[in-house]
């Protein structure tokens, strides 16, 4: 916990101003959190922090790269990262995550640790198709138009020709009529 402590920011006696931090991590910080995503990389934080008597306005500019494993080839590449976020920290009297880029905080709150939010930017930063530079190249769309001829439609919800009706009540399976005079129609 002690790579984490580092982006602890007490906030507890600060007056209603603007403050800037920069901080600055690699692979420990990608060990000590609790992650399967990022083993490796190093980053650079650049942290504006808006205070007020009702909140915390964050403002982070986050840069660096990691290192991932394609989904395609399963070489392990570098990807690099630049993201700016915002995250407002309000004031009241619990815990609760209200959206996507507003958190209540309890007002008792001397510290807030950003180490998560950080990890979470970065991650949302990052591709969701994690594919090496050397193979972005390939096309894939051959693969799908050659897909796409040899596929066979299976439903449709337009409206037949009633041609097509008939001939399918005609072919009706004989269990099925056997079954139909069951029923009695």
């Amino acid at each position: 916990m002690k790579e984490l402590s580092k982006y602890n920011i007490d906030i507890y006696g600060l007056e209603d101003k603007r403050y800037d931090y920069e901080m600055e991590s690699g692979d420990p910080f990608f060990a000590e959190l609790e992650q399967d995503l990022i083993e490796r990389g190093h980053f650079k934080s650049q942290i504006v922090m808006d205070k007020s008597s009702t909140m915390l306005q964050f403002n982070f500019r986050i840069e660096g790269s990691v290192e991932l494993v394609c989904d395609r080839s399963l070489e392990p590449y570098e990807e690099h990262f630049k993201t700016e976020d915002r995250l407002i920290l309000k004031f009241g009297d619990r815990d609760e995550e209200l959206s996507d880029e507003i958190v209540l905080i309890n007002r008792n709150t001397n510290r807030v640790n950003v180490a998560g939010y950080i990890f979470e930017f970065i991650a949302l930063a990052l591709p969701v198709k994690k594919i090496h530079p050397d193979y972005r190249k390939d096309d894939d769309d051959d693969d799908f138009t050659q897909e796409a001829q040899e596929s066979v439609l299976v439903y449709t919800s337009e409206g037949g020709s009633p041609a097509a009706d008939t001939q399918s009540t005609e072919a009706v399976d004989p269990r099925w009529e056997a079954l139909k005079k069951l029923k009695g129609e």
